[in-house]
């Protein structure tokens, strides 16, 4: 449909066209000459054209207007920051220093947010330059900006002094620098903070403000401090804020406290994507895989569209289950709404079908994938290992170098998994110590766990313990414990009681290992030291979690 001039301002004052759309009015301003004489249009039209991802035109468009605002300067730098092209954004910006017209706070809380986003602290500092040389150095948008920014790339130092610096920060600078320090984990900084800003009586907190203070409670100790902070949300009433809900949500998920955070998503009219995702994640990571899938499905019949992170984590509990059905129609579903380009999506489809056994599906999802990376290659090499094709994982393992990707921790955790799983010892000690000399990496608690149940597994009892005394760090449990696992295969009554006294001094309250040892003597005869093993499992205050019988119902 033609637009006619009257309505032109109507279509402009839109907060978004489509591409054709913004073609029509484009090529009207053309024909009546509005835009040279008015920077106001060109504005509008490049704003309209980056928002569709057309930012060739965008920028043909600003470089033929002859008098660009501020504004117009401002649309520019945002179209290429918002679609990532940091350098272009920077280039638009030094341009704009070579002309009459000035950076605003706009252009700069823009370009500082860019910085964060590329992790860029040079260019950071340098614009941090520019604020205070355009005085704008007490301006709350730019302050506001900084302290973000500053926060995101774990400078809190430099946001403090941002902060410090503003005599009266608005309620937004309360909230960036609360935000700041939960994000940096210094909890207890943005509590004292978040007092001081209620002590001051000129601003109240609001949802954002307890959302900030509700993101930093990592740790499960910090449970007490979120049900209090809770217990301030019922009482000024953002209990029922979607935002603050969210957050809620996704505390008590953190903490595994399912049924808290099941009754605060209940609470919510309207609980947005963040809280179901939370919830289903949650419940994904407590073990309760089949809770999350009844919930996705929920989400899909309400007609809500989950994002990558919830596809993954989904994804995640399909492949636990080992129940391909919902794995194929999420997996449909991914198809139907353009997911199947997106690198963790495509990881966890692989990882799915491998763990329920359809490897040529995993092999297909990999070789589809266009832009491959490491937690690709990851993926594929695990989901090969855990099927017992080592061979092909070595291959795969080869080709991911020849294309030029750097492979990570995880990537020799796959490897030596798959070492593990076909008992390729030789070929699991050079991947060990090629991992630490050629690529630098040093070994972790779950390499160790591998090396010791590969040497374990083939009876090299005495070489994995070896191998455990010349770790250079402090041992874990979990490696001690492997060790003991495989010495129960093999009956080693003397090395499981060497290694067992390691394991009770740790941790001389967690009853598994003297179980285990407890059933070592017992298959040996020694039933006066198995008892003798449970009962100081009893003394410890262990106990063993009575077995329950699928068949009868009861417990065994």
């Amino acid at each position: 449909m033609p637009i006619h001039f009257p309505s032109l301002i109507v279509e402009l004052t839109k907060p978004h066209q489509t591409l054709s759309r913004t073609k029509q009015l484009h090529s009207l301003l053309i024909t009546t000459s509005h835009l040279p004489r008015d920077p106001f249009y060109a504005t509008k039209i490049t704003r309209f054209y980056a928002l569709n991802g057309n930012l060739c035109s965008a920028r043909n468009l600003f470089d033929r207007t002859p008098q660009p605002s501020v504004f117009l300067w401002n649309s520019i730098i945002r179209a290429y920051a918002r679609a990532h092209k940091f350098y272009e954004a920077l280039f638009m910006y030094k341009r704009m220093l070579g002309t009459e017209i000035r950076p605003d706070n706009f252009t700069y809380a823009c370009l500082i947010r860019a910085c964060h986003e590329n992790f860029d602290i040079d260019s950071l500092r340098i614009l941090h330059g520019g604020v205070v040389i355009s005085g704008l150095g007490f301006d709350s948008v730019c302050c506001s900006a900084l302290v973000t920014a500053y926060s995101k790339l774990n400078y809190v130092s430099e946001a403090s002094i941002v902060f410090a610096r503003i005599c009266e920060p608005d309620l937004v600078l309360w909230n960036s620098m609360i935000s700041c320090y939960s994000y940096c984990g210094f909890w207890s900084k943005g509590l004292k903070l978040f007092n001081e800003m209620r002590g001051d009586g000129k601003q109240q907190p609001d949802g954002f403000s307890l959302v900030g203070l509700i993101s930093g409670l990592m740790e499960f100790n910090l449970l007490g401090i979120g049900q209090g902070i809770h217990g301030l949300c019922l009482k000024s009433g953002f209990d029922f804020n979607a935002y603050v809900g969210g957050a809620l949500v996704s505390m008590y998920a953190r903490f595994k406290c399912m049924s808290s955070a099941y009754n605060v998503f209940s609470s919510l009219s309207q609980p947005d994507l963040v809280a179901w995702s939370a919830l289903i994640t949650g419940y994904c990571q407590s073990g309760d895989h089949t809770k999350a899938m009844m919930l996705y499905r929920n989400l899909t019949i309400e007609g809500r569209r989950a994002d990558p992170i919830l596809i993954a984590s989904i994804l995640a509990a399909a492949a636990h289950l080992a129940n391909l059905r919902p794995g194929v129609e999420i997996h449909g579903y991914v198809f139907r709404h353009g997911y199947e380009s997106n690198i963790m999506v495509s990881s966890a489809l692989i990882n799915m079908y491998m763990k329920c056994g359809f490897v040529r599906w995993g092999i297909r999802v990999f070789d589809n994938t266009i832009n491959k990376n490491a937690v690709s290659y990851n993926s594929i090499i695990s989901g090969l290992g855990f099927n017992g094709i080592s061979a092909d994982a070595f291959k795969l393992f080869e080709e991911m170098l020849e294309q030029g990707l750097k492979p990570d921790e995880s990537t020799f955790s796959a490897l030596l998994c798959c070492c593990c799983h076909a008992g390729l010892v030789k070929d699991g000690w050079r991947i060990f110590k090629r991992m630490m000399e050629d690529f630098c990496i040093p070994a972790s608690t779950e390499h160790y766990v591998h090396m010791v149940k590969l040497l374990g597994s083939a009876g090299q009892l005495e070489e994995a313990y070896n191998f455990i005394l010349s770790s250079k760090q402090p041992v874990d449990n979990g490696i001690w414990g492997a060790l003991l696992s495989c010495c129960d295969i093999y009956g080693n009554t003397k090395l499981a009681e060497i290694v067992s006294q390691q394991l009770f001094d740790n941790e001389p309250r967690k009853g598994a290992y003297r179980v285990m040892l407890s059933n070592i003597y017992a298959g040996e005869g020694r039933w006066d030291d198995a008892k003798k093993t449970r009962d100081n499992l009893l003394n410890a205050g262990g106990r063993k979690i009575p077995g329950v019988s699928w068949i009868g119902g009861g417990q065994s």
